[in-house]
């Protein structure tokens, strides 16, 4: 029955994933091609996405922890 009362940790899970997807895409990409990202708007690009993905997974593992 106490089980039952915890929150779901499915979205931690998904939001943890799809961060490290991210990182294996990105580590795959930046060693094959040297000049990645190709410009400077592209390499704010892939640290917003990269803070987002992280803020996103602290998030949820914040709100399953109360």
């Amino acid at each position: 029955m106490l089980a039952a009362a915890e929150p779901s940790k499915v979205p931690f899970y998904i939001a943890g994933a799809a961060l490290v997807v991210w990182a294996l895409a990105l580590a795959a990409v930046g060693l094959s091609q040297p000049s990645f990202p190709y410009s400077e708007r592209g390499g704010r690009a892939v640290m917003l996405a990269s803070f987002l993905l992280a803020a996103i997974a602290i998030a949820m593992a914040v709100a399953i922890d109360k």
